[in-house]
């Protein structure tokens, strides 16, 4: 994008309102979907048609830039982890550990939380948040099946700890690394700074948790001695499997010097074990992966992608200019929340990538923009909690869980949007309203130029 681009004012225009119209109007759909009956992925494709056609005809989208907007690094990599899961579900090796975590908690259901919690965003640290909850999501499920408990809590936790985890460094999660290669941010740097508002966040979630799931925690499992069960059906392939995984976490960890992008590593791994696993059944395999979800996907970075080519993300990012210039502290929090509130309503990766330039022309100008990156950082990496399509691994787990209720007939398994609402949205807002005493606080460190 071009400077003059940046500095002289966006002017609201058709190409901006008809973008932000069909994309009101998809999210309308999506998030209505129990009223009309439609799934998400439908309204999602016809959202995407429509963007493009519109787009097509006011003369700021087309088929070929549909195309470019989507992200297939999201894409092929969760339908690469999805398949690595798929081949490590029958081998048996998630039940058994599922046994030993659910016999370690002795009944004591926040301690599980917190176990499971503690795992989840360690992991996420160094893994994307999507590949995270894609091993996690089934092992907790089958851990609250062997309990006897609804694993709802501790599903949506491990979306929302996941998303927190991933803020923390410059590998945990896509926008990061935008903003790292923008400013010129090191892991070590990024880490240093996000480190500590990520054990903050996470010590809220977990608190919040514990109490917008008081009466879940508060129920005594049947069952609480699960010692000597949990065998092992195909040790080969499973423990192939656990060794193509710590591969793949030192490649995630290295793919950015590699010149690596994360598809590619998931797609190496999954290569690699097909060879070793001599059980494997791709045509089995490749029957859990979820197309809907991919498709889903696809089509709403279709929908995204046209708002942002109606350049209607930066007409609403232009604003923040002004407060930056009169109040950097101000305009810092500012951002954090408006940043953290679009994210929750779409995608964060389009944002990120409409910010960037918005606040590389500042600094341009000579205005100290440091904060306005950890600010950004922290935002769309905390608000995609405020929503189940606030961010991937939010919609693999409200499959993964819509899944489950068809399965076992119960619809109190299914999380619902409006569920998400009334606990995932409190999590975010606590994250934020935390993470923004901490930038309070210690804005000196901050807002030291790097």
């Amino acid at each position: 994008m071009e400077l003059n681009a940046i500095t002289e004012p966006l002017v609201w225009d058709t190409p901006m309102a008809v973008s932000g119209i069909v994309l009101i109007a998809t999210f309308i759909g999506i998030f209505t979907e129990g009223v009309h009956g439609f799934h998400r992925t439908k309204f999602a494709m016809g959202g995407a048609a429509l963007m493009v056609l519109s787009g097509q005809y006011f003369g700021f989208y087309s088929p070929e830039l549909a195309v470019e907007s989507i992200d297939w690094n999201v894409v092929f990599l969760l339908g690469g982890m999805m398949t690595i899961v798929a081949i490590m579900i029958p081998t048996g090796g998630f039940q058994s550990l599922a046994y030993r975590i659910a016999d370690l908690s002795r009944g004591r259901l926040f301690l599980l939380m917190a176990m499971l919690g503690t795992a989840v965003t360690v992991i996420s640290l160094l893994l994307d948040n999507v590949t995270t909850v894609v091993i996690f999501g089934p092992l907790i499920v089958l851990i609250c099946q062997a309990l006897k408990v609804s694993p709802v809590p501790y599903l949506l936790g491990a979306a929302l700890l996941s998303d927190t985890g991933g803020v923390a460094t410059l590998v945990g999660d896509p926008p990061n690394l935008m903003i790292g290669s923008a400013a010129g941010i090191n892991f070590n740097t990024f880490l240093i700074h996000m480190g500590g508002i990520v054990l903050v966040a996470w010590l809220t979630i977990l608190l919040a948790q514990k109490w917008l799931f008081a009466k879940e925690l508060s129920v005594t499992p049947e069952q609480q001695d699960f010692s000597g069960q949990g065998e092992i059906k195909d040790p080969h392939t499973w423990y192939a499997a656990v060794a193509v995984l710590v591969i793949m976490i030192v490649l995630f960890i290295l793919h950015h010097s590699l010149g690596w992008e994360p598809w590619f590593v998931a797609a190496i791994g999954l290569t690699l074990l097909v060879f070793i696993g001599r059980n494997v059944e791709l045509d089995e395999s490749f029957e859990d992966v979820e197309m809907s979800l991919l498709m889903f996907f696809i089509s709403l970075f279709v929908v995204v992608g046209g708002v942002e080519q109606s350049h209607f993300l930066e007409y609403l990012g232009q604003f923040i200019q002004p407060f930056v210039e009169s109040d950097l502290l101000l305009a810092s929090l500012v951002l954090m929340w408006i940043a953290a509130i679009l994210s929750a309503m779409i995608d964060n990766i389009p944002f990120t990538a409409a910010m960037v330039p918005i606040i590389l022309g500042m600094e341009q100008q000579g205005i100290n923009v440091t904060p306005l990156w950890w600010s950004l950082a922290i935002g769309v990496g905390m608000g995609g909690n405020g929503t189940h399509l606030g961010s991937t691994a939010n919609v693999f787990i409200v499959t993964l869980s819509e899944r489950l209720a068809k399965d076992t007939g119960d619809e109190s398994l299914r999380i619902t949007p409006g569920l998400w609402f009334r606990k995932g949205t409190p999590a975010m807002l606590l994250t934020l309203a935390s993470s923004s005493i901490v930038m309070w606080l210690f804005f000196g460190f901050f807002s030291k130029p790097l």
